[in-house]
């Protein structure tokens, strides 16, 4: 599945010497299920430790928006999210956690995660993640 993600932009960690979480939340998600065509909606939580690079919120909102006419599952398109953001920032850590709504009396959590190989959170800034 490729989408739109050349509508994702970046610009340069202003603190690259520092490890720090950045956390986004996208309240309004929707895109449709590939059997039935309905709209799905969820809310997405980002969470990140930029390396050099972080992602310019503007196009994050376009990019997500991307997604309202395409049928995919669940599971696809929480991966598919860090997938794309983790190959444009490059981070230490990122996790993009999906909380689909109700379908079928069944509300579904997806979690997805990365982290740089040898990155080490010395800090213990995930502590509470």
């Amino acid at each position: 599945m490729t989408l739109h993600k050349d509508i994702l932009e970046t610009f340069e960690n202003p603190a690259k010497s520092n490890d720090y979480l950045i956390t986004m939340d996208i309240p309004e998600f929707t895109c449709l299920c590939p059997l039935t065509g309905q709209p799905d909606f969820a809310e997405f939580e980002i969470n990140y430790i930029p390396d050099k690079k972080c992602v310019e919120l503007k196009s994050l909102k376009l990019y997500m928006a991307s997604y309202r006419d395409v049928g995919a599952f669940h599971e696809d398109n929480t991966n598919q999210i860090l997938s794309e953001l983790v190959e444009l920032t490059k981070p230490r850590y990122m996790s993009v956690v999906g909380y689909w709504k109700v379908r079928g009396g069944i509300t579904t959590t997806v979690t997805t995660k990365y982290i740089k190989k040898n990155w080490k959170d010395k800090n213990n800034i995930l502590d509470d993640k």
